[in-house]
Order: C-alpha cells, then structure tokens, then sequence
C-alpha cells in the first residue's frame, strides 16, 4: 500500500494511542509550563518512552542532555538510568531551569538530575574535562538545531564505545520540514547537515526514526 497523508496521520495517531501514554505526574506538566511561559515545544509521549527504552537497553548510568525546557524529556531520561545513575542537563534559560528543577523534586527525581545552567556549547567541552573522554552512556541533544554539528565532535569525545548519540527533530519542527530546501531555513540546514555528517562518520553507526518530529539514534563503535 502507498503512503498517503491521511494513512500517515492515521498512523501516528495509532502510535501515540498505543504508545505515547503519560502517567499522572506526567500528564499535566506540559500545560502547566506553558502556563508558566515556557514553550510547547516538548517532545511526545511516545518519543519519552522510546528514550527511556534507549537508556535502559544501554544500561545508562551517566546520560547528558543538551536542551531541558520544562524537564519533560529529562524524566523520561532519568526514569531509564541504573540505580546510582545520574542525568546531566543543561539549559541556559533562568526560567525553563527553575521549573524543571521544581518538577525534578515533586517527581522524585531531583537526587539523581544534574542541571547545568549554561549552553551546550560551552558546558560540552567542560564536561569533557570533568569526566573524561568515553565516560557517558547516552548524549541526548534536543536544543539549538543551528547548533546540533558543532555538539557532534563533543558527544563522540564523551560517548564510550557502545554508547548512544540520539538527537531530536532529524526530520522537522514547527517552521520546516525535512522535504523542504534547506537553504531556506537556517535549523533545517543544520538538522540536514548534522544528520548527513553523523551517518557518514566512521565512529557511529546510526539511523533514523520518523516518529514524530524524526529522532536520530547512533552508537558509537
């Protein structure tokens, strides 16, 4: 069977349905950010569940995320780590920081979740130097797209061998689409320029999937 739009947009309804379930704690956190000022430009339901799955086939025990918002992703995130495991994530937004610091504490979380307020273009490189090369499990980026090909060089330091590279919006936001020209739209430029230069490194194998917004997964040889 061909794949139509209305075949496509029945299919990610279906997949949300069975798959993109949040629990109570869970459930209400993106409207209350938004209440608060934050942007609702959290990932799904479904891609949570997809990326506590990737921490806990890859026995996380130290996972940095680059991009916390209101800290959806991080909890799905810090739920996948091993016990004594610990979230690093960075974001450089005084008011998305706060928040997810208070949502980390009344979901349990906050004795296992780092949160570094800087960007990830300059927290990289320090964190690389505070735990050493091939020392993290999982590098999840899901923050400033432009600047997704200058995070891929840091992740590979970190990464240890068998560790996971996922990243966000592989295929599209909300102003671009990955069947667009990319030349007219800087983050679709980027994501198509990040995407292009992981699959072609010989330090990962990697591959993408189109659920929702596209995520990236790549393991580092």
């Amino acid at each position: 069977m061909d794949m139509t739009p209305a075949r496509w947009n029945a299919t990610t309804e279906y997949l949300d349905e069975v798959f993109g379930r949040d629990d109570e704690a869970m459930a209400t956190l993106m409207d209350r950010a938004i209440a608060a000022g934050i942007p609702d430009i959290a990932i799904s339901a479904g891609v949570g569940r997809f990326l506590l799955l990737l921490a806990r086939l890859a026995g996380a025990r130290t996972i940095i995320e680059v991009g916390t918002l209101a800290g959806y992703s991080g909890t799905w995130l810090a739920r996948g780590l091993t016990p004594g495991g610990r979230l690093i994530t960075i974001e450089p937004v005084p008011l998305h920081a706060d928040f997810a610091q208070q949502h980390f504490a009344s979901v349990g979380l906050a004795d296992r979740i780092d949160i570094r307020r800087s960007t990830g273009l300059e927290e990289l490189p320090k964190l690389t130097r505070e735990l050493g090369a091939g020392s993290v499990d999982l590098v999840f980026l899901d923050a400033i797209k432009t600047e997704y090909p200058d995070y891929l060089p840091h992740a590979n330091k970190l990464l240890r061998p068998g560790g996971l590279l996922v990243a966000d919006n592989a295929l599209g936001s909300g102003d671009w689409w990955i069947d667009q020209d990319p030349a007219l739209n800087e983050s679709h430029a980027a994501a198509d320029r990040f995407n292009r230069l992981v699959a072609a490194d010989p330090d990962f194998d990697a591959s993408c999937l189109p659920i929702r917004e596209g995520v990236l997964v790549a393991r580092k040889k």
